[in-house]
């Protein structure tokens, strides 16, 4: 099969387009040997592209002489937000960790119920486990409910435990009783490892790691759980299974705007 050629560009926008990307991942406004420095350019080769961008809105010069994202580069950065579709950045990402731990994927969202499945990947030797999309999981009792714990503001969990009865199981109910500890758990695990993990529940003998992407506003959009039969799957925290989630969740996240500490 031929492989297909590499499509032609134009090199002096990608050389350009180094400067708006350094001028973005600084806190600040920079002076122009510091943001030609940072994009690898001399500032006398930097310059010209400064003043073109100045002209299109995208970096404007203060009046200190120190250079800033300009009115443009808002719009930009707004209109794109504004066009992303949270479920069309995860579902690739969640192909590739499937096929990248040989074990199936879930993404969850905050529905009305709680954790709510609404897109499953099953692994080449799929479990034989009773979810689909639309399964409501525990709050508690799951890695994917602890995941979504650790994110969520205390009010919306409150407001979530208090429903009917009969939307939780036996372990949220007990659960609620004492949420404060709940949180800690949920937060700490996430805090020390970027993941939650289930071991053995609620489905006996199947392992799973969960771990929340974030919008640009800093607010829970899914999770990702990973799960599969004990046997084959490494619960360790330091294992590659949740290195994979870790870093599919963090891909989410950058792609959704959220900006990484």
């Amino acid at each position: 099969m031929q492989e297909p050629r590499e499509q032609r560009a134009v090199q002096s926008i990608e050389v350009g387009g180094r400067l708006l990307l350094a001028l973005s991942h600084q806190p600040g406004p920079m002076a122009l040997k510091d943001l030609a420095a940072q994009a690898d350019l001399p500032a006398a080769r930097a310059h010209p592209y400064l003043v073109s961008f100045s002209k299109l809105g995208l970096i404007e010069q203060q009046a200190d002489g120190l250079y800033a994202l300009g009115p443009a580069a808002l719009q930009l950065g707004l209109s794109c937000l504004h066009q992303l579709d949270p479920m069309k950045v995860a579902v690739p990402v969640a192909e590739r960790l499937a096929a990248r731990t040989d074990q199936s994927v879930i993404i969850a969202l905050w529905g009305n119920m709680g954790p709510t499945v609404v897109r499953m990947i099953e692994a080449r030797q799929p479990l034989h486990v009773n979810m689909r999309a639309g399964t409501v999981m525990s709050l508690l009792g799951t890695a994917t409910g602890r995941a979504f714990v650790a994110a969520l503001p205390r009010k919306i969990l409150e407001e979530a435990l208090a429903g009917p009865v009969g939307h939780f199981s036996a372990v949220d109910r007990a659960g609620a009783q004492n949420l404060d500890a709940e949180l800690r758990s949920a937060q700490a695990e996430m805090q020390a490892h970027g993941v939650t993990r289930a071991l053995g529940r609620p489905i006996p003998s199947v392992n799973a790691f969960s771990a929340a992407a974030f919008d640009h506003e800093g607010h829970v959009a899914l999770v990702f759980t990973v799960l599969g039969h004990a046997d084959l799957f490494d619960a360790s925290w330091d294992s590659a299974m949740a290195l994979a989630v870790r870093e599919a969740a963090a891909e989410v996240s950058r792609r959704l705007g959220f900006a990484m500490v």
